[in-house]
């Protein structure tokens, strides 16, 4: 099954398809979607989406999985990345997929052991689980890292029957 991870950013979405099979998982690619900041947000928000839908057309994922919204300090911010996050999830949903949504303290427990884990353990273990990936940047290994915890939620789902 190949899978898509998003990790939405109004600044900087990343990306990350990979192919789960049994147990066993390998990178497809990966990448970083970036908007101009001097862009007004409705011309950034087309961008991501018309950037995501292009990839998604090219990978043709059976899945797709989306990291849930921190609150910021910044109320703008939040708001902001929930834009961003709309778009992604619009883009997903225009082609078709079922989009699976994982908050980041799973996604680290999923991939580390521990819902605490910082960047830097995250990236480490994506590297590990999917040997000779080039990551493309945080960004781009955090959806992978997304990929990699609905992989795992789909296959203890088709374990349990749920």
């Amino acid at each position: 099954m190949i899978l898509i991870g998003l990790d939405p950013g109004l600044g900087t979405t990343g990306w990350g398809v990979i192919a789960a099979v049994g147990n066993r998982l390998s990178h497809i690619a990966n990448g970083q979607v970036r908007t101009d900041s001097a862009a007004p947000l409705p011309r950034r928000l087309v961008t991501l989406y018309d950037a995501l839908v292009d990839i998604l057309l090219l990978h043709r994922p059976e899945g797709a999985a989306v990291e849930e919204v921190f609150v910021n300090v910044n109320p703008q911010s939040t708001l902001k990345l929930g834009q961003a996050r709309g778009a992604v999830l619009l883009a997903a949903a225009r082609t078709g997929l079922d989009v699976g949504e994982y908050a980041p303290t799973l996604v680290k427990k999923a991939v580390v052991g521990t819902g605490g884990a910082d960047k830097a353990q995250v990236h480490a273990m994506v590297a590990r689980l999917l040997p000779g990936a080039r990551i493309a940047g945080a960004d781009a290994a955090d959806a992978l890292a997304v990929a990699i915890t609905h992989a795992h939620h789909l296959a203890s789902r088709r374990r349990t029957g749920g």
